[in-house]
């Protein structure tokens, strides 16, 4: 009897991991025609980084935004890095339209 348990509570558990390590195991998957679109349309797979970059910016000066609110950076310190952050994010968004205007 004892081993039944044994087994039976083998089974839960190994379907327990299978159902809870899912994301990480289609994590490592790439999306469905990710390589054939990006080879057929270039110009869309620019783009998209083009809006990955521009999230990331946005999220790089929410972040610096935070960062002075809490009080881990100067006024002036804020001042230059936000500057720095706005700068870059323009030139993102001149590369996105650019990109559309083709």
């Amino acid at each position: 009897m004892s081993v039944l348990i044994v087994l039976i509570a083998l089974v839960l558990i190994a379907g327990v991991i299978f159902v809870v390590s899912a994301p990480l195991r289609n994590a490592n998957r790439p999306p469905a025609g990710g390589a054939a679109q990006q080879q057929l349309e270039p110009e869309s797979a620019e783009r998209h980084e083009l809006e990955v970059a521009r999230e990331a910016k946005y999220r790089e000066i929410r972040d610096a935004e935070l960062d002075y609110r809490t009080g881990k950076l100067s006024r002036e310190d804020y001042e230059a890095v936000d500057g720095a952050l706005r700068t870059e994010a323009v030139e993102i968004l001149n590369r996105i339209e650019a990109s559309a205007g083709e």
